[in-house]
């Protein structure tokens, strides 16, 4: 593992900030809130480097039965499977708003989402369709419209048997937040994108991955990690420059320095400790599984473009750290594909979970020129993951939910 400039959150700055406490800081306009948001958005790079569509919502469901799923009756134009079947560029996953004020208060929550689609929210939240006062344009929005804030509340979310890393991200200080009936820790919603990711990131003939940037925000921050069976590594970049190139890591590193590496710039970027942990922990599966991809970190202002977000009473201050996360299909990986769909090799092909359709698509083309196309339909099929509605029995701390939403045309 080797370190280009990392921006690494000293122990000093660290005992500050725990030592100040989240309502001492920024409260210039008389309010005492304090709201942390932290999230995903997950894209696969084409061989041009630009994120291609893919079929995010494919596949079982990662999440507890009593998060709140996008009823197929909203969409009025669906593609053929439903809506695990909406192609999309970008997944939105996890994000999560935490609350800190110190005494209990009532708040108004809505984020929009002016090029994408929310698909599962907890607890439960109003979805509609609103017009944009500038452009005119409709947009979907989400809206939590009287969120209870209670620091120091007794806690009584809900659970399931069973492990979910769902759970991870409520090992926070953040106030316990009470919609309805329904309690939680923070609020949470994941949704779909046809917005293009502000890089693009590219296999150059060396062997090194050729990126990108494409927003006024300069994005400072890359992360290049790669995992082949039980090796990996990972390399941290720092840059000002809007075009670099990154040397694929040597597969020597240990993810425990990883995950540390991650939580100090996640840190830096303003979460608090426990939060930058709760968030690594959360993806400690998915973001250090096989394959090559790339992190990076969203400048506030790109995240605010593309989730505007209105909270009333304005909070003193609102820090929103999002994780940009790139899949990059390596020659390595064409390699492995096309060999296991010739061979039928279901154990290889699973390993790319949900990713392996738009990789198969990429190595396609190749196939066909010499073998049956019926044949790599079949091998694909029988491993494509298939989503499944999870038999759902809510837990006695729990209530049933609701929730509805609106018909779209």
């Amino acid at each position: 593992m080797k370190r280009l400039g990392a921006v690494v959150l000293t122990v000093a700055t660290t005992a500050v900030i725990a030592a100040v406490g989240p309502y001492a800081l920024g409260a210039t306009n008389g309010s005492t809130l304090i709201v942390h948001e932290w999230g995903t958005f997950t894209s696969i790079a084409g061989a041009d480097g630009q994120a291609v569509e893919w079929r995010p919502l494919s596949g079982p469901s990662d999440l507890p039965c009593f998060v709140t799923m996008l009823n197929p009756n909203s969409v009025k134009i669906l593609p053929q499977g439903g809506i695990p079947g909406l192609k999309a560029l970008v997944r939105m996953e996890t994000p999560v708003l935490y609350f800190y004020s110190p005494s209990a208060m009532t708040a108004r929550v809505s984020v929009a989402f002016p090029q994408g689609l929310f698909s599962e929210w907890y607890p439960q939240a109003s979805l509609n369709m609103a017009q944009r006062v500038r452009s005119g344009q409709w947009q979907w929005q989400i809206e939590w419209s009287n969120v209870e804030i209670a620091p120091g509340g007794k806690e009584l979310f809900a659970t399931e048997p069973g492990e979910s890393h769902y759970y991870a991200a409520r090992d926070t200080d953040a106030a316990p937040v009470s919609v309805g009936n329904q309690q939680e820790k923070f609020l949470f919603y994941r949704g779909i994108g046809s917005f293009a990711p502000p890089i693009t990131a590219t296999i150059a003939h060396d062997g090194s991955i050729a990126v990108a940037q494409k927003t006024d925000d300069p994005i400072g921050m890359f992360v290049l990690f790669e995992r082949r069976g039980d090796n990996f590594g990972y390399r941290v970049v720092s840059t000002d420059s809007t075009e670099l190139r990154i040397e694929r890591p040597i597969l020597n590193g240990t993810i425990e320095s990883l995950r540390q590496d991650l939580r100090d710039m996640l840190t830096d970027r303003g979460l608090y400790p426990r939060e930058a942990a709760a968030m690594v922990e959360t993806w400690r599966d998915s973001w250090f599984e096989e394959g090559a991809r790339l992190f990076y970190l969203l400048p506030q202002p790109a995240v605010d473009g593309i989730l505007p977000i209105d909270i009333d009473p304005k909070p003193a201050s609102l820090t929103r750290v999002f994780v940009g996360r790139m899949e990059l299909v390596t020659p390595e990986m064409e390699s492995e594909v096309a060999t296991a769909i010739r061979l039928n090799d279901r154990a290889s092909l699973r390993k790319y979970g949900r990713f392996l359709e738009p990789i198969s698509q990429m190595v396609e083309s190749r196939l066909k020129a010499t073998h049956d196309e019926a044949k790599i339909e079949k091998a694909l099929n029988a491993v494509v993951p298939k989503q499944a509605a999870p038999v759902c029995q809510p837990p006695p701390s729990s209530r049933a939910t609701s929730a509805t939403t609106p018909s779209i045309h």
